[in-house]
C-alpha cells in the first residue's frame, strides 16, 4: 500500500475494485464504511453485487477479465475533457503521449461494447474520480489473479498517476493483502527474484553484502522459480523434491487433478505447518511447527507497518518454531545457523535490508512502524512517494485489453468466478478447526442469480455438478442477490468440493499468477 489503512478515511472518493472488502478484510471494511457514512463517494466496481456495494454511490459491473479497458475507458474521458493533473503528469511523470494514444481508441462507447459497463456510467464515474481532491483505489487479488493481473495494476497506477493521487494523503494504490504477513514474507525475499527489500539477486552488490553477511560465497545470481513453475517443474520431472511452509496447494492451486499428479511425481515432499493439511497428508516428511500465537517476531502487514508479535501460550507436542526447524536443518546440511533468539535474526534482517534499518524491537516495543525506516532516527514513511518515485519519475504504461485465457462457448456457457466468504480464511486450515465457524458456513456452494436458476429450471438448494475442461465438482446450488446473469461464485475454501479442480492454471507472464478468477464452465442437476 503507498498509502495508510486510517488514511482512507480522509479520502474524498474512493474507488474499490477486485476486492470482496467486507468478506475478505472485515476490519479494514469498517474504515470503508465510516467513511462513506461520513461522505466519502465510494465507487465499487466488481463483478458481483457484493455486500460492499451495498454502501456505495456507484457499483458497476464489469464482465470477468476487462479491468483494462474500463480503466483505459476512465482515463480516455480523464484526458478528454482535461481533468488530469497536468502539473503531476509534467513534473513528475514520463510516458504520457504513449498513454494517451492508447485510451484514445477506449471510448465510452467501445469501452461498453467490452465491458457491459454504461457509456454514461464510464463518464460520470472519470469525472467523479479526476475532480476529487484526493482519491483512494483499493484492490485486492480481483484485480490481480488474472492473466493480465501485472498490467491490471500498472493500469490503476496509470490512473493514480493521471489524476496526481500518489504521494498524497488520502490517496494512493493500495493493495489489500490476502494473508496477514504476506507483505512481511515479500519484503524477506520469499520471491524467487529478490533479496529482502526486493534487492534483485543478479545485482552484484547487493549479492555481495549479503555473502559478506553471512560467511558464504557465489550466491546464485539467477532468480529461482515461482510457485507455479515448481509445480510445472515437479510434473515433468525436472524438480524432485519440494519443501512448503505454511502453504495447502491441494486446495489452493488451480488445476487441483494436475496440481495432484505433479505432487504425486515427486521424490521427496515436506509439509511444514500447524495442522495436517491435505498437502501435508501427501508429504514424506512432516514438520510441525508453531502457530502465530505461540510465537515470539513481527509481522509486517498490509500498509507496511512492521509490529510486534508476543507468545501467548504454549505450543503442543514437538511443535517448533519455524525459524528453529530451518536452522536445525541448515545446520545439519553443512551451513551452521545458531541464533539464540527472534531478535537476533531481525537485528541481522535489519543490517541487510535498507527498508528496515532503523527499525528495533525497542522503537515497536507498543507501535509499529512503516517502512522504509532508514535509521534510527527516522519516524518511518505512512505515505510513499511524496517527492518522487523509486526510479525517479512514474512510468506511464500504454498497455491495450487483452480478453481471458478462457471464454465461455456453446460445451461451457458460464464464467466461473473464485473468492473467499467472511466465515473462512483461505484453505480452511484453521477456519475449519472451529465448530462455530463450520455451523456458519457448513459446505462449499455455487452462487447464481435467480435468471439463470430460472432459466435452467433449478431450485435453491438443490445439489449441482459444475464441470470444467480440466475437472468436476459438487456442491449445493444457492440463489443470491450477489450473483449476476451469466457468472457463477465458488469459494475455494472447501477441499470436498474444490473449486480449484475446475480454475484455469493458466498465468501472467510475469507475475505467474494464475488465472483464478475468469473460466468457463457448464452446470447441470446432480444425479
Amino acid at each position: 500500500m503507498t498509502n495508510t489503512i486510517a488514511d482512507i478515511e480522509t479520502a474524498e472518493v474512493i474507488l474499490v475494485t477486485g476486492s470482496n472488502t467486507t468478506e475478505n478484510h472485515p476490519v479494514l471494511s469498517t474504515f470503508i464504511k465510516r467513511a462513506a457514512l461520513k461522505g466519502t463517494t465510494l465507487i465499487v466496481i466488481d463483478p458481483r453485487r457484493i455486500k460492499l456495494a451495498h454502501h456505495a454511490n456507484t457499483w458497476l459491473r464489469p464482465e470477468l477479465g476487462t479491468d483494462i479497458a474500463w480503466i483505459n475507458g476512465l482515463m480516455h474521458v480523464i484526458i478528454k475533457e482535461n481533468l488530469f493533473d497536468k502539473t503531476f503528469v509534467e513534473k513528475r511523470c514520463e510516458g504520457f503521449e504513449e498513454l494517451k494514444k492508447t485510451v484514445e481508441t477506449y471510448t465510452p462507447d467501445y469501452v461498453e461494447a467490452i465491458t457491459g459497463i454504461s457509456a454514461t456510467d464510464i463518464t460520470e464515474t472519470a469525472r467523479t474520480f479526476a475532480k476529487a481532491k484526493n482519491a483512494s483505489i483499493l484492490y485486492c487479488m480481483g484485480i490481480t489473479q488474472h492473466t493480465t493481473g501485472t498490467d491490471n495494476v500498472k493500469s490503476l497506477a496509470n490512473l493514480s498517476m493521471l489524476t496526481g493521487n500518489l504521494g498524497i494523503p488520502g490517496g494512493g494504490v493500495n493493495p489489500l493483502r490476502g494473508q496477514n504477513n504476506v507483505q512481511g514474507a515479500c519484503d524477506m525475499g520469499g520471491l524467487p527474484n529478490v533479496l529482502t527489500a526486493y534487492q534483485k539477486v543478479d545485482d552484484d552488490t547487493a549479492r555481495a553484502k549479503f555473502e559478506k553477511t553471512w560467511g558464504v560465497t557465489d550466491l546464485p545470481a539467477k532468480p529461482g522459480l515461482t510457485a507455479t513453475d515448481m509445480i510445472e517443474g515437479a510434473h515433468s520431472g525436472t524438480l524432485k523434491a519440494l519443501y512448503i511452509v505454511g502453504e495447502n496447494p491441494m486446495v489452493s492451486d488451480p488445476d487441483l487433478n494436475h496440481a495432484e499428479k505433479a505432487i504425486e511425481n515427486l521424490d521427496f515432499m515436506v509439509v511444514q505447518d500447524i495442522f495436517l493439511t491435505e498437502t501435508a497428508q501427501m508429504a514424506d516428511v512432516v514438520l510441525p511447527a508453531f502457530c502465530f500465537a505461540e510465537k515470539e517476531g513481527t509481522f509486517s502487514n498490509t500498509e507496511r507497518r512492521v509490529q510486534r508479535v508476543r507468545k501467548a501460550v504454549e505450543a503442543p507436542g514437538f511443535a517448533r518454531d519455524d525459524w528453529r526447524i530451518l536452522s536445525e536443518i541448515a545446520t545439519r546440511m553443512g551451513y551452521p545457523m545458531n541464533y539464540p533468539n527472534s531478535n537476533a535474526i531481525f537485528e541481522e534482517m535489519t543490517t541487510v535490508t535498507p527498508s528496515y534499518a532503523g527499525i528495533t524491537w525497542e522503537r515497536i516495543e507498543n507501535v509499529g512502524l512503516h517502512w522504509p525506516c532508514p535509521t534510527v532516527e527516522h519516524p518511518g514513511t505512512p505515505i510513499l512517494h511524496t517527492k518522487q518515485f523509486t526510479r525517479g519519475k512514474g512510468m506511464f504504461h500504454a498497455i491495450d485489453h487483452r480478453p481471458p485465457a478462457e471464454l465461455p462457448d456453446k460445451d461451457y456457457p458460464f464464467m466461473l468466478t473464485t473468492g473467499r466468504v467472511l466465515y473462512h480464511y483461505h484453505t480452511g486450515t484453521m477456519t475449519m478447526k472451529s465448530p462455530g465457524l463450520n455451523t456458519m458456513s457448513p459446505e462449499c456452494f455455487v452462487e447464481i442469480s435467480a435468471n439463470d436458476a430460472q432459466r435452467l429450471g433449478f431450485e435453491d438448494g438443490i445439489m449441482v455438478d459444475v464441470l470444467s475442461r480440466r475437472g468436476k465438482i459438487k456442491a449445493k446450488l444457492e440463489i443470491s442477490s450477489k450473483a449476476v446473469d451469466g457468472t457463477l461464485f465458488i469459494p475455494f475454501h472447501f477441499a470436498k468440493a474444490a473449486a480449484n479442480r475446475l480454475t484455469n492454471a493458466k498465468v501472467d507472464p510475469v507475475a505467474k499468477i494464475p488465472e483464478f478468477k475468469v473460466c468457463a464452465i457448464t452446470i447441470r442437476r446432480a444425479a
